[in-house]
């Protein structure tokens, strides 16, 4: 079972599609409730939950260098 997170994250990334990065998926989570913590903890949650998310298949890192995703739909 996905996180709370990678829940709020992928609805958000359904909605509204383009790139993703850890920054837009701090935004969004923060704007679900779920930006408790300082920006570090909340960085590391959106970094997991996109993690947690290209491992479901839901989006594709599109960059190599840096956590830049895309909905796999998009490509």
């Amino acid at each position: 079972m996905p996180s709370q997170a990678a829940q709020a994250l992928e609805k958000s990334i359904r909605a509204l599609g383009g790139t993703w990065g850890t920054h837009r998926s701090v935004t969004v989570l923060s704007n679900a409730g779920l930006g408790h913590g300082d920006l570090r903890a909340q960085e590391k949650r959106a970094r997991q939950a996109l993690r947690d998310l290209m491992a479901a298949g839901v989006i594709v890192k599109i960059d190599p260098v840096s956590a830049t995703y895309r909905l796999a739909a998009e490509q």
